[in-house]
């Protein structure tokens, strides 16, 4: 179901998101060429930064990352995610969030994690919902999105 994105998916991840342009605007702009994949794949170093991938039937169908993974009295980390298209609304992506928040709280023994959305964003509202977040608040301008600082309200689950 979830595995770690490797070199090898490039292609298959690249032409993904080329097709899933219209699913993913404005919210992601997940990499779609080889230089752009090689960028993402570098920032997961297996520490602080993690990457995953779902798959269904041998195809990908989403991505998953874990990312400024702070361990000491903070232990916590912050989600990013994406389905790809033809395989958003079939409830892939909750499983394999849940999979890997299970993995952040039990194997990298995080406290918390954390996923900001931007408001209009309801596919990603309801299926952090679905997983068990909590909402916290509300950032304004808080991440650079295509070009547009784009407010974004927090989303967290702690580990009980």
């Amino acid at each position: 179901m979830i595995r770690q994105v490797t070199a090898a998916d490039e292609s298959a991840f690249t032409a993904a998101a080329r097709a899933s342009r219209k699913l993913h605007r404005p919210w992601v702009q997940p990499p779609c060429d080889a230089a752009a994949f090689a960028r993402y794949l570098a920032r997961f170093d297996g520490a602080s930064h993690l990457g995953f991938v779902v798959v269904e039937g041998g195809e990908l169908a989403g991505a998953i990352h874990l990312t400024n993974i702070v361990m000491g009295a903070f232990r916590s980390g912050y989600l990013g995610y994406y389905a790809f298209t033809g395989f958003e609304h079939r409830g892939l992506l909750t499983r394999g969030l849940n999979a890997v928040v299970r993995h952040a709280f039990t194997d990298l023994g995080l406290h918390r994690v954390e996923a900001n959305i931007q408001p209009g964003n309801t596919a990603s509202i309801a299926l952090v919902q679905r997983c068990g977040f909590e909402l916290e608040g509300y950032s304004p301008r808080y991440l650079k999105i295509a070009g547009r600082w784009r407010d974004h309200e927090r989303w967290a689950r702690v580990k009980r």
